[in-house]
């Protein structure tokens, strides 16, 4: 692994925790300048991390594996059988 696919890594997980962060503080803010504000730093971290995702999987550092149908079918009868 590269330096920069660390790097870009770490800041991604960072983006990610920041963006729980505001979140709950918008939800969570009675204020109604505060809420602003904080969906204002939500809206601008949650760019950032798309913008971070776009570049990691442009370079083949993040990537997503499809899932097959049939492990989500098998997964979905074990979940309705404990219910």
């Amino acid at each position: 692994m590269s330096k920069d696919q660390l790097l870009m890594e770490n800041y991604l997980l960072l983006l990610k925790s920041t963006v729980e962060v505001y979140v709950h503080g918008t939800l969570e803010s009675s204020n109604v300048d505060m809420r602003s504000l904080l969906k204002r730093g939500l809206d601008e971290t949650m760019k950032h991390q798309a913008n971070t995702y776009d570049e990691m999987t442009k370079y083949g550092w993040y990537t997503i594996n499809n899932i097959e149908s049939k492990s989500v079918k098998k997964t979905l009868k074990t979940i309705e059988s404990k219910n």
